[in-house]
């Protein structure tokens, strides 16, 4: 590339200087910057680094000089604080839908966002080798092709997969394929999960985004269960532990006064709490009638007591006698 060319690159180059190499512990001293310029082939004096500084700084870069010895230039301000980048690791590298593989790229790009030095103590903790992960590579595939059918307002169509008592990925259904209408996609409980409507039963269902294959986008408009209410993500997913689906129901359940951090976390603040006496409280909680309801409640210990509706109480009795009889 000639000189001239290359002149015209200087100012870019030391703004990469500054992102990658540069913060409030490990400024950046001239000598360094002219160095570094150099090794490119790119001439540079004092004083137009001085006039760079000032450029930079008036079309919005923090570039901040200290004095002293160890003084220099680095970037006071970046996207993303250091803290909130390790937030970002952490949940890639704890999530279980992203492969082992994709966690490292996702991670790698992630670190591209600090500079080098706090890079390398990003990388130092993160630990996704021994980590329960999804060996589904096609899932950011899964992901796009159902936002963009759920723009297109089209619906979609796929195989799911499960595993055999061999622990072999297979196909549920003998390969079966599904016809739904995406409505959302939801995280919960780790998991990443796609809300449809099943033309087939004609219900509301959802799908693990990991388990699904061969994801096709239709020509057929979606639909709903019923087209003139509002499909509510964070009402249906309150509804259904651990995303298994039951029949819907509005329980009264007495709890202990010590648990009432763990409904609100589970209901939110909007469900309907009764003082029951001086150590308790009733509450009514929207929920779907499951064993894996029935296995939360158990949980929670033998102060928890499900009030009404009465048949809901018979059948987390038969519940609880069904697991005794194992013993």
């Amino acid at each position: 590339m000639p000189k001239a060319e290359k002149q015209k690159q200087k100012l870019l180059y030391i703004l990469k200087m500054l992102h990658e190499k540069s913060n409030e512990e490990h400024p950046i001293k001239m000598d360094a910057i002219l160095a570094m310029l150099d090794k490119e082939g790119i001439k540079a004096e004092r004083k137009s680094i001085y006039n760079d500084m000032d450029t930079l700084r008036d079309f919005g870069y923090d570039i901040v000089l200290t004095k002293g010895k160890n003084g220099g230039y680095f970037l006071a301000s970046r996207d993303f604080e250091a803290a909130e980048l390790k937030v970002l690791v952490d949940a890639v590298s704890a999530s279980r839908f992203i492969t082992a593989k994709k966690s490292k790229e996702l991670i790698t790009k992630i670190t591209k966002l600090a500079d080098d030095h706090e890079a390398k103590n990003l990388k130092r903790e993160v630990y996704v080798v021994n980590r329960v992960k999804s060996d589904n590579e096609s899932i950011f595939y899964n992901v796009d092709e159902i936002h963009r059918a759920i723009d297109e307002n089209r619906q979609i169509s796929f195989k799911y997969l499960e595993y055999s008592i061999n622990k072999e990925v297979r196909y549920r259904k003998s390969g079966k394929t599904y016809h739904v209408s995406p409505w959302a996609l939801t995280w919960n409980e780790e998991k990443y999960y796609l809300i449809a409507y099943d033309t087939e039963s004609k219900v509301m269902k959802h799908y693990r985004v990991d388990k699904i294959k061969e994801i096709k986008i239709l020509n057929e408009i979606r639909l709903t269960a019923d087209r003139n209410k509002h499909f509510d993500v964070a009402e249906y997913c309150n509804q259904f532990f651990g995303m298994y689906s039951g029949r819907k129901e509005v329980l009264t359940v007495c709890f202990p006064n010590t648990l009432m951090s763990v409904v609100i976390d589970r209901f939110g603040k909007d469900i309907t709490v009764h003082v029951k006496d001086e150590t308790s409280f009733t509450a009514r909680i929207p929920v779907a009638v499951s064993p894996q309801l029935f296995g939360w409640i158990t949980g929670l210990g033998s102060e928890v007591q499900i009030i009404s509706p009465e048949y809901v109480v018979e059948e987390y009795k038969e519940y609880l006698m069904s697991i005794f009889k194992q013993y």
